[in-house]
C-alpha cells in the first residue's frame, strides 16, 4: 500500500471531495459518459443507494484528504443479477499512476466476495481509456465486448469496454472463457 494511504467505507464527511473528483472526469474525460457533474447532494444520495444494497463504497485518504473513491454497484436491476456487480473506481489526477487504484481495487473485490457476489464486471468508458482496462486486467479481468460508438461526448463517439472477473463460484461451476 502507498505509503500513509488509508482505506475505509465513505461517509457523509466525504461526499464533497468525492463530488470534486467525479466531477473533474465528467467535465474533462470520457471515463464516465456521464454529461453535467452532479453535486455533492447527489453524489450523497447515490452513495446510500449502495450503502442500502450492502455493497461496499470505499475512499482511499491520506492524511485527511481524499486521494479517490471506490464502490461496487448491482450491475443490472433485474433479481436474476443479483450475484453480479459493476465496479466504478475515480482518482484525485493527481494521483494516477501512484498505486492507489489498485490498492481500491483489491479491497472492493475481497469486500464483495465477503458479500457472497459471484461477478464482477468493468463498464470502461472510452476504449482509449488504456490505464483502466490496464489497472483490471492486472486484477484477473478479462476483456469479454466492446460496444462500439455507444456514448456520444465532446463531439465524438465513444465505445465502451466490458471486462469481467469471477469472484467466486460453486463448486464444479465456473465461468469458461474462450481460448485466446
Amino acid at each position: 500500500m502507498p505509503h500513509g494511504l488509508s482505506l475505509r467505507i465513505a461517509e457523509d464527511r466525504d461526499d464533497h471531495a468525492i463530488a470534486r473528483i467525479y466531477g473533474h472526469y465528467v467535465r474533462h474525460s470520457t471515463a464516465t459518459f456521464e454529461l453535467e457533474a452532479p453535486d455533492e447532494f447527489e453524489m450523497e444520495r447515490r452513495r446510500m443507494i449502495i450503502a442500502d444494497a450492502g455493497l461496499p463504497y470505499l475512499v482511499a485518504e491520506r492524511d485527511g484528504a481524499i486521494l479517490g473513491f471506490a464502490y461496487a454497484g448491482p450491475y443490472r436491476a433485474r433479481p436474476a443479477y443479483r450475484f453480479t456487480v459493476e465496479n466504478s473506481i475515480y482518482l484525485d489526477p493527481a494521483m494516477r499512476g501512484q498505486g492507489v487504484g489498485s490498492v481500491l481495487l483489491a479491497r472492493l473485490i475481497e469486500d464483495c466476495k465477503r458479500a457472497g457476489k459471484r461477478q464482477m464486471v468493468a463498464v470502461v468508458g472510452d476504449s482509449a481509456n488504456t490505464a483502466s482496462i490496464r489497472l483490471h486486467t492486472r486484477f484477473g479481468f478479462r476483456e469479454v465486448g466492446v460496444l462500439r460508438s455507444v456514448g456520444r461526448k465532446f463531439d465524438r463517439w465513444l465505445d465502451t469496454v466490458l471486462l469481467q472477473r469471477e469472484l467466486s463460484q460453486p463448486r464444479g461451476e465456473g465461468l469458461q472463457f474462450p481460448p485466446q
